[in-house]
């Protein structure tokens, strides 16, 4: 399928977003699961007790409701994050709600966690479990909970067992509300009731706990939220999920609601990751995420602080070999400037 991506880009493109995401989900089902990339000895990295063979991963979004984490390790992601996943199936926003900016290489999405609920998912990775890499999984609340922080806990219960870490996501601007737990009280909250629960299932054996913020973040929230994670021992913190703001851009659909994600994002990213590596002095992992497309942007991520990275948007303009293209990429870089592996260049 990498090789055939060229061709098969103008049919993809001639279909609505979400239509296309959707075909591509279903084709990738049909093929054999395929092995996650072995150890590379330049590019391994250990975070949070897990070792990855390479710090490039698929970020949540692309497969919500786990149907081919194999097949997309068999690709070269070093780690794929499922999700999000919510305690009861739910239909999210209305169509249409995923746009492609071309002239942009981004994305709009509205998507409103749309997912078949974390039981559906659990039988798929009950099935594939001890079978493959590293899958995260990326848990949220339902849109018309009552109680949000009783949502995270109940997926942390019925997720944990088939986790290789967990993804507590509060930061999607297309849930109502859901911001609000980034503020520090409700953070505390949250995370408490969090690690509540994964203590309640496995004991000190549960997997680690991630947590996704926004990158609309001012000096403070960041200073908070780095202060919460460090006393609740959060294990990494994913910076950062799509931007409601708008840099310039190009596209007649720029002024579609909902986040942005895709070659824009970048600079704000990357400005975030540094923020909370500094407010973090390095004593909180940290997972980059937004506008990465090339080895040369993954390896300033990584520069600037962050263990791994993970990308999505990208995927839909240079096609599914980009894991792989990127992990070469990295591997010249390191070499150029002296490293024998991925670690030693983290925050330099």
């Amino acid at each position: 399928m990498t090789s055939l991506f060229p061709l098969l880009r103008p049919a993809i493109f001639a279909l609505d977003a979400e239509t296309a995401h959707k075909s591509t989900i279903r084709l990738l089902s049909c093929l054999p699961a395929g092995a996650p990339p072995a150890l590379d000895p330049m590019l391994s990295v250990s975070v949070a007790g897990l070792n990855f063979s390479n710090p490039i991963g698929l970020a949540a979004g692309f497969d919500k409701d786990a149907q081919v984490p194999r097949q997309m390790l068999g690709m070269g992601f070093g780690f794929v994050e499922v999700g999000t996943l919510t305690p009861l199936p739910q239909t999210g926003n209305p169509r249409p709600r995923l746009f492609r900016l071309k002239e942009d290489e981004a994305v709009i999405n509205r998507m409103g966690f749309n997912n078949g609920g974390q039981m559906e998912a659990l039988q798929r990775l009950q099935r594939i479990k001890g079978k493959s890499g590293i899958i995260g999984v990326n848990i949220g609340a339902n849109k018309d909970a009552t109680d949000r922080i009783k949502d995270y806990a109940t997926g942390v219960r019925n997720m944990a067992g088939v986790a290789s870490y967990l993804t507590i996501n509060i930061s999607s601007p297309n849930t109502p509300g859901l911001r609000a737990l980034q503020d520090r009280g409700a953070l505390e909250e949250l995370l408490a009731g969090v690690m509540a629960a994964r203590a309640e299932v496995a004991g000190d054996k549960g997997p680690p706990v991630f947590l996704k913020v926004a990158p609309d973040l001012e000096p403070a929230d960041i200073d908070d939220i780095v202060a919460v994670g460090l006393a609740q021992k959060l294990d990494a913190l994913i910076v950062s999920n799509t931007t409601i703001t708008r840099p310039p851009l190009h596209s007649a659909l720029a002024a579609e609601a909902g986040g942005l994600s895709g070659a824009p994002l970048h600079d704000l990213a990357l400005q975030r990751l540094k923020d909370f590596r500094a407010a973090s002095g390095g004593e909180l992992a940290l997972i980059a995420a937004g506008g990465i497309s090339t080895g040369a942007q993954a390896y300033a991520r990584i520069r600037a602080g962050a263990s791994l990275v993970q990308l999505y948007s990208a995927l839909v303009y240079h096609g599914p070999g980009l894991a792989s293209r990127i992990c070469a990429e990295l591997k010249t870089l390191l070499t150029r400037d002296g490293f024998a592996n991925i670690s030693q260049a983290i925050g330099r």
